[in-house]
């Protein structure tokens, strides 16, 4: 009978060490897991840092190739930190002072120019309204698109614009700035028509 004790004791003691070693190696895998965890956390951290830094970059105008003096750059800094609303206060209040109008220019001046040709007898159309029929599944391009066309636009005029599809965008231009214009739309994913 001593001898089965001593075999039980024996075999409880192996036991009891497994139960130790496994209880080792539970703890060095959930450290493991911790420490995975940890790593897997600050991935998705410089992840979003990185998804943030990106959309700054997108919604930030591009920097003017134009020259300014110190006192223009003093001038365009405080106009970047107005809100939506100040700016759009600006801009009435800015029309009302000097008698302008921020209606896009480009596109008065391009649509007299194609009456001028229509009044030299020319049988073929001369002036087209461009019309946004559809914007299409990328719409950030095609409000980039037409942000380009329209430099006058804001961000909103343009997205509104874009999503009140279909919708005019250009009236009287000539053949070449329609076709240009139709050109670029269609690259950012629009549907175009010219009438």
């Amino acid at each position: 009978m001593p001898d089965d004790d001593k075999k039980q004791d024996e075999k409880v003691e192996e036991v009891a060490e497994d139960a130790q070693k496994a209880a080792e190696s539970a703890e060095e895998s959930a450290e493991k897991a911790q420490e995975a965890a940890e790593k897997a956390e600050e991935a998705a951290e410089e992840v979003k840092e990185e998804v943030k830094g990106k959309k700054a970059e997108e919604t930030k105008p591009p920097k003017p190739s134009v020259k300014v003096s110190k006192k223009l750059e003093d001038i365009i800094g405080q106009i970047e930190k107005l809100s939506v609303l100040e700016l759009s206060e600006l801009v009435k209040a800015l029309e009302e002072k000097f008698g302008v109008s921020a209606a896009p220019m480009a596109i008065a001046a391009n649509g007299a120019a194609g009456s001028a040709t229509a009044d030299e007898g020319a049988s073929e159309q001369t002036t087209f309204n461009v019309i946004i029929a559809d914007s299409g599944a990328t719409k950030i391009s095609v409000i980039k698109a037409v942000r380009e066309l329209v430099p006058t636009l804001g961000l909103k005029e343009a997205k509104d614009l874009v999503d009140a599809a279909p919708k005019q965008l250009m009236e009287g231009v000539n053949k070449e700035t329609a076709q240009e214009a139709k050109t670029k739309l269609e690259t950012a994913g629009a549907k175009v028509e010219l009438k």
